[in-house]
């Protein structure tokens, strides 16, 4: 079963779709439609995981990669707001990096 969180944003809001046991979602806050109100705005909610995205970045970033991605999920949860979601049973992030030929620092290099 899921529940329904109404995040507000700058323009208006948006509604997410949660697990209902989700951590923080308060039954009592439902409206006549039976969504819930999280309380805090979407770019509040998100700043959280800021931190932990610039930070994988910046450890990574040393390596000097010509091309770098890295995926996390993120999943909303009433009062908690998001938090880095679990994307498989192993990881929580998954990093990409690439280097063209000869773009790669040798051992003596770095």
């Amino acid at each position: 079963m899921s529940e329904v969180l109404r995040y507000e944003l700058g323009s208006g809001s948006v509604l997410v779709e949660v697990d209902e046991d989700s951590y923080g979602v308060d039954h009592p806050l439902r409206n006549e439609q039976g969504i819930v109100d999280a309380g805090r705005r979407l770019e509040d909610a998100l700043t959280a995981v800021r931190p932990a995205a610039a930070a994988a970045v910046e450890a990574l970033a040393e390596l000097a990669p010509e091309h770098m991605e890295i995926q996390f999920g993120v999943k909303l949860s009433g009062a908690a707001g998001a938090i880095i979601a679990r994307n498989s049973a192993d990881s929580h992030f998954i990093v990409r990096m690439a280097w063209s030929a000869g773009s790669v620092p040798g051992p003596d290099e770095e």
